[in-house]
């Protein structure tokens, strides 16, 4: 399981023209789930990603995570993250998990998220639709985390 994080001021999910989740200061979340990902997988990418220090402490540093800060947090499934890119000039989808699969990772995710940070925090994209995406990337401050075995992982 991929979750590419943005530290945002700003980001929304639009389907259809119509706003489907939005949030304020927190981090926009791309997430990408693979054949070999399971709850477990999710459970411990969702503590990564809340539990990252990338916020900025008194003193500058990236000290505060998003759990320190109570910055919101929108998950969007990004089904291209799943993606072998390692050769050639065209992505590779076959370790992406199946839509069934994935949609229900992708609610597992959700759960896990709202039990951590509280319900009223967590924004959701909507999964298998054709979403515009727009964020006011705070920094910019953007970074790939992983769990799981990655690519071909049984």
């Amino acid at each position: 399981m991929k979750g590419l994080i943005q530290r945002v001021t700003h980001a929304s999910v639009t389907v259809d023209q119509k706003t489907v989740s939005e949030i304020d200061a927190g981090l926009l979340l791309l997430l990408g789930i693979e054949k070999s990902d399971d709850p477990a997988i999710a459970e411990t990418l969702c503590r990564k990603v809340i539990h990252y220090r990338i916020f900025a402490d008194d003193q500058g540093r990236m000290n505060r995570s998003l759990l320190d800060t109570g910055g919101y947090l929108l998950v969007v499934p990004q089904f291209t993250l799943a993606a072998d890119t390692r050769s050639g000039t065209r992505p590779g989808f076959s370790v992406a998990a199946p839509p069934k699969q994935a949609e229900a990772l992708f609610r597992e995710f959700l759960a896990v998220s709202e039990q951590y940070i509280g319900e009223g925090l967590v924004g959701r994209g909507q999964f298998g639709a054709d979403m515009k995406v727009a964020l006011v990337n705070d920094g910019p401050v953007t970074f790939l985390l992983e769990a799981g075995g990655g690519p071909g992982a049984k």
